[in-house]
């Protein structure tokens, strides 16, 4: 299975690449997205506002829910206070791989 540009494996879990919209009307993980830059992220929106760490803490909340992991395994890396962001994700790669790769399966080719 071939990773789409969002997310590294690693030792030990993945590397997760996103971009968040804060104060959105729904909550989704909208799938990937090539920046101007070049870089490749996974589109996120949650409800919630980015203050006192609210929007990070609803983003982990959905990355926990859709990859059907506990929360207590995402860390964000890096991005505490910007849009684009780096989360860990701990765990099996294989397992976090396949399951990113059910959730965006235009995305991620066999």
């Amino acid at each position: 299975m071939s990773a789409p540009g969002f997310f590294k494996r690693r030792a030990g879990g993945i590397e997760l690449h996103v971009r968040l919209t804060p104060k959105s009307s729904r909550e989704a993980l909208d799938g990937p997205e090539i920046r101007d830059d070049g870089a490749c992220v996974l589109k996120a929106r949650v409800r919630a506002v980015p203050e006192d760490g609210k929007a990070n803490a609803a983003l982990i909340a959905l990355l926990a829910k859709q990859l059907e992991i506990p929360a207590s395994r995402i860390s964000l890396a890096s991005g505490a206070t910007a849009r684009q962001k780096t989360f860990f994700i701990g765990g099996d790669p294989e397992v976090l791989v396949r399951r990113l790769s059910e959730l965006f399966p235009d995305d991620a080719k066999a």
